[in-house]
């Protein structure tokens, strides 16, 4: 019970000497006043530098800087430009080609059905989500991220994807698609 009292004494005397007056800081009236003495002095300064000015004056009032007449940006080769939006710019990469019906699904989309690999040219049957199939072989187009079968096995056809960062920089990645095994019970 002590301790409780002697706890609300000592938290009692650290709150009030902490809530005293700064006697060097300034009031607010002090302040209203410096501030309104600054007001008229920009004031004028924008009535003589006359309508031009007044972006200028904004933009040094945002923290902007005043960017120098006859800048211009110099694009160097090799590197992306960063005033060009990168999504735009990949919309305009897969523009280029038309893309084929198994383009417009991603890879977790598909499901591999059927796989005939013991010939010269393996095939396998694809289904998108509608149900439609469709024969792909080494080579053939698959994916949103230009994918590309690189290789079909007994039971998985692989796919090599290609993707581009905001950088510009392509990473490729090997995915293995399996078909479906069903046991059936007996």
């Amino acid at each position: 019970m002590k301790a409780w009292i002697l706890g609300g004494l000592l938290a009692a005397l650290v709150l009030g000497a902490g809530c005293g007056r700064n006697v060097d800081a300034p009031t607010v009236d002090e302040y209203a006043q410096k501030r309104a003495e600054r007001g008229k002095g920009k004031a004028s300064q924008v009535a003589r530098r006359g309508r031009a000015g007044k972006a200028d004056d904004a933009a040094e009032t945002q923290g902007l800087g005043r960017v120098g007449e006859g800048y211009e940006y110099v694009v160097t080769p090799g590197r992306r430009d960063p005033f060009r939006s990168f999504i735009e710019e990949q919309k305009q990469r897969l523009a280029k080609h038309e893309r084929g019906p198994l383009e417009q699904f991603d890879l977790s989309q598909l499901t591999v059905t059927a796989v005939v690999w013991g010939t010269g040219r393996p095939r396998a049957l694809v289904e998108d989500p509608s149900g439609r199939g469709y024969v792909v072989q080494v080579g053939t187009p698959i994916g949103k991220n230009d994918g590309t079968v690189t290789s079909i096995g007994d039971n998985s056809v692989t796919v090599r994807e290609t993707y581009v960062d905001y950088l510009g920089a392509q990473t490729s990645k090997e995915i293995e698609m399996r078909t479906r095994s069903t046991t059936q019970g007996g």
